[in-house]
Order: C-alpha cells, then sequence, then structure tokens
C-alpha cells in the first residue's frame, strides 16, 4: 500500500511535518490577532459594528486568488504559506471568541467584582477562563480551514508539505499517491480536532466547577 510504503520512506511523514507545521503558526498567529480582535468586538457594539464587515469580507476571497497575491507582496515560501492560513483561520477566532465573550455568565463577573476583582484581572482570571470554550471552538474549526489553506499554499506557491506531494502525484497520473496524500491530511486534521475537544470538554467542565465554588462563595458572603 502506498501511504505505508510512503511512510516507511519518510518522505510522506516529512511532508506532513511540514504542512501541520504550516497551519499550527497559521493557527496561532490567528489567535494571537484573532482573540484580542474577537474580545473588543464582544465588548463593544460600535467596535463590533466597525470591524464585523471587514472580518466578514476576508472570508469572502478565495484562498487560490489570495495566493498569487501573496507571492507578489511577500514571495515564495513558508512566510506566505503561514499568512494565508492565518487569513483563512481568522474568521472562526474572531467569531467565536466574541461569542463566547457575549456569552459570558453576568453573575459570575458580578460576584467577582464583589470580590475586589476588576480591570485586567478580571479579565485574566474571570472573563478569559469563561470565553476559552468559544475561543477553542474556533480554533478546533480554524485548524482544519488552516490544513486547507497550508496544502493550497503548497501547490501555488511552493512548498515541500504534502500540497506538493499531490501536485508531483499527479503530474504523474499517481491516484494511489494522491489518496496517500488525501488520507495523511484526513487523518491529521481529525486527530487535532480531536484533541482540541478534548481540551474543550476539559475546559468547560473547569468552568461548571468554577461556577458553582464562585456562587458558593456568594452565598457564604450573604
Amino acid at each position: 500500500m502506498r501511504l505505508i510504503s510512503g511512510l516507511n520512506q519518510g518522505y510522506l511523514a516529512s511532508a506532513l511535518g511540514i504542512t501541520v507545521q504550516e497551519a499550527l503558526l497559521g493557527c496561532f498567529f490567528a489567535a494571537v490577532l484573532g482573540i484580542p480582535l474577537g474580545y473588543a468586538i464582544g465588548k463593544s457594539k460600535l467596535f463590533a459594528r466597525i470591524i464585523q464587515p471587514y472580518v466578514a469580507a476576508s472570508q469572502a476571497i478565495p484562498a487560490v486568488a489570495i495566493a498569487p497575491l501573496l507571492t507578489i507582496w511577500i514571495g515564495y515560501g513558508l512566510s506566505s504559506i503561514v499568512v494565508l492560513c492565518t487569513i483563512m483561520v481568522i474568521f472562526p477566532v474572531v467569531v467565536s471568541t466574541s461569542v463566547g465573550v457575549r456569552h459570558i455568565d453576568k453573575d459570575i463577573i458580578g460576584a467577582a467584582r464583589l470580590d475586589g476583582a476588576g480591570g485586567f484581572t478580571l479579565f485574566r482570571t474571570m472573563e478569559l477562563p469563561l470565553a476559552a470554550p468559544g475561543i477553542l471552538a474556533g480554533l478546533r474549526t480554524g485548524f482544519t480551514l488552516s490544513i486547507t489553506g497550508a496544502v493550497v499554499g503548497e501547490m501555488i506557491i511552493g512548498g515541500n508539505g504534502l500540497g506538493m506531494i499531490l501536485i508531483s502525484a499527479q503530474g504523474a497520473g499517481d491516484i494511489r499517491g494522491m489518496f496517500a496524500a488525501i488520507v495523511l491530511l484526513a487523518a491529521s486534521a481529525m486527530s487535532i480536532y480531536g484533541i482540541i475537544s478534548l481540551v474543550e470538554w476539559r475546559v468547560n467542565r473547569e468552568i461548571k466547577e468554577h461556577r458553582f465554588r464562585v456562587f458558593s462563595h456568594s452565598r457564604k458572603e450573604s
């Protein structure tokens, strides 16, 4: 089987590692940019009205149209592919973060304020953890898009990942090689999706326990 032989020879595993690295870097930069932006949108209706149309517009442009522009602006290589992945991931991160912020339990925030929390302390200890499920949901969805962005980027911009394997296999009429690359892409996306889902489940459990402790403390104080 081509998948097993490719893994044994090492070239498929190496290509997979490059593609996953590009996708993870795209997710990282999308989180760095998207979480603060989503938080601001969730907290300010005025800011949301100004920014949301531009964030939505970023999703209307297909990756195959953005990639050639990136080669002109940035050049060929890793940087262009990571930027492409970031553009594809930032929308779900921003939207999920803003929804998570808007649905933070106001009773918990009120109880924290009564205990003296405020400003950055309130954000760090209460708002960010409570919005974490929304943030993780955005990253969970975004990673699959980031994999797509990495592959499209490799096919158009160039690289040594699975996108290049697909192009090479297509040029040689190697259907088995194409299927091997596709199976690896699907398996990697499913694996990361499952890991993030597990973290999300754990965070939700911690939030429920934290909510119970906050309300128990509030009752004792009253």
